[in-house]
């Protein structure tokens, strides 16, 4: 991604909040500076490529320089961005302040400074982040021996080096549980869920070193308790114990909720952790368990207006996925209504990943109800802005749907011609994955489908359904959407609605 790309990103990306504070911090200088001119073209013109983008901004200021207004504007967005997240959450407060404790040493402050230390020191002990209560203590040494330990006695000496040794402790005991935690995930990821004893018996080391490193240490450390039950939900996901999973991830939700003194503001943090819990659930089909975490999204209680829709935006994502999972697109259809003025009148507030997850699932619920045209209307609020939104991950899925939605309008001309720029964009970037094989070759070669040949084709697609839907990586995109679903519909000429809901009624635990 090219810089200029990148400043188009984060631009978009900006809250109310942050543009706010960008244009109070911009009015200092002059109104038709060469970056404030940037900022406007690329603030207001947001559907637009950044080629366009660029050439509307060099037709305004023909002898500008790009490149330094770009890095100039990027640059002062972070800062500005920088200088909110100091007054909303603790790891930036707690950082800049002891920024500012170096330039008071340098500047021959050392009154000022230790006064300093010793409060971020008290701080950082609060809301144990260890990484700030380790940097503050190794520097009130570092001056402390630069000044010849000014009426300091041993034994206050030997106290701050104690404080110091058990802050590196519990940040090695953190990062060893960190990295137990990644490598149990790898291996889900790219090995699967544990499906006999011998491949439950091959995450024992996993577990051993984590009950070790649990038992070393208190559990009434919120990191060290935050990440145990981390790891205890994720392996017993893994080995097929859904109920004691749930169990840890009430645990977690319990866990932060005595814990609200270390949230940020707005609480970003804990929003991702119930998102994270949400999205287990659903991969495991445990919609009965999603219920319980949707009514702790829907407790939260914020004043930004971009988190309060974020937010409302995921409370009616995870009330509509177990509908939309189960087939029942009339409910998710009701859903959808009852979301119009509080989410979807305010559809492009949200970030861009958002609007593309909102209106991919929108879409869905359309083609489930057979309202074709309202789906491609919807899903092409994001394909005609493709430019803008290429990036993100769900593009590519969106662009499959896409394809469905045109079998359905019989539009096989266009279908070929988006199987050919798919492909084209799969070269570039050398991933492809076996459903988007699938599907190419499905839509491809049977346009119209031959009825005579639907027997043949049904029990030749079924084989290759079976190994789609146990490979691992395959399982992720059919997480976004069920295409082996849907195929199977067209090809036993039942509806979709009714696949899935049999499929769900085959996994259920």
């Amino acid at each position: 991604m090219s810089k200029f790309h990148s400043l188009v990103v984060l631009t978009n990306s900006l809250t109310l909040a942050e543009k706010k504070a960008f244009r109070i911090r911009s009015s200092r200088s002059k109104a038709n500076s060469d970056y404030v001119v940037l900022y406007d073209i690329i603030e207001k013109n947001k559907d637009l490529p950044p080629s366009l983008l660029l050439a509307e901004f060099l037709e305004k200021r023909p002898k500008a320089s790009i490149e330094t207004t770009t890095k100039y504007l990027f640059e002062l967005l972070l800062d500005t961005i920088l200088e909110l997240k100091k007054e909303q959450d603790s790891f930036y407060f707690l950082f800049n302040k002891i920024l500012k404790a170096r330039i008071l040493y340098e500047k021959s402050m050392f009154e000022e400074c230790f006064r300093l230390l010793d409060e971020i020191i008290e701080q950082a002990e609060k809301f144990e982040n260890y990484y700030a209560l380790l940097m503050a203590s190794r520097l009130e040494l570092d001056y402390l021996l630069a000044l010849n330990f000014p009426d300091l006695d041993e034994a206050t000496l030997l106290k701050k080096q104690f404080r110091l040794n058990e802050s590196l402790k519990y940040v090695r005991k953190i990062n060893e549980q960190s990295s137990l935690y990644e490598n149990l995930k790898h291996r889900i990821v790219y090995k699967g869920h544990a499906r006999s004893q011998k491949q439950k018996d091959e995450l024992n080391d996993l577990i051993y070193s984590e009950i070790s490193i649990v038992a070393s240490l208190s559990l009434d450390n919120f990191e060290i308790s935050k990440l145990h039950q981390l790891f205890q939900a994720n392996y017993l996901i893994s080995v097929g114990d859904y109920q004691s999973a749930l169990n840890s991830y009430i645990e977690l939700n319990n866990l932060f909720e005595a814990n609200k003194h270390r949230w940020s503001n707005p609480p970003v943090y804990y929003l991702h952790t119930l998102e994270g819990v949400l999205e287990s659930l659903r991969s495991i089909r445990n919609y009965d368990g999603m219920t319980y975490f949707v009514n702790q999204l829907k407790a939260i209680d914020s004043q930004s207006a971009s988190f309060r829709i974020n937010l409302t935006c995921i409370i009616f994502l995870y009330e509509l996925f177990p509908l939309l999972d189960r087939g029942d697109f009339t409910a998710s259809n009701a859903l959808m209504n009852s979301y119009k003025e509080p989410l979807f009148d305010k559809l492009f507030t949200l970030n861009r990943a958002r609007q593309a997850e909102l209106c991919l699932y929108t879409s869905l619920i359309y083609f489930g109800n057979s309202e074709y045209h309202k789906a491609h209307k919807f899903l092409n609020q994001i394909i005609l802005r493709g430019k803008s939104y290429y990036y993100l991950p769900l593009y590519r899925t969106i662009r499959l749907v896409n394809l469905l939605i045109l079998y359905k309008l019989e539009d096989f001309d266009l279908i070929k011609y988006e199987i050919r720029s798919l492909k084209r964009d799969l070269r570039d970037t050398g991933k492809e994955n076996k459903i988007e094989r699938l599907l190419f070759k499905f839509l491809t070669k049977q346009l119209p489908l031959v009825p005579q040949k639907r027997e043949l084709l049904l029990e030749r697609t079924l084989r290759e359904f079976n190994d789609i839907q146990h490979d691992v990586f395959e399982k992720q995109i059919l997480r976004l959407f069920n295409f082996t679903a849907w195929v199977e519909s067209i090809l036993r000429k039942i509806p979709l609605s009714t696949v899935l809901s049999n499929q769900q009624a085959e996994h259920k635990f």
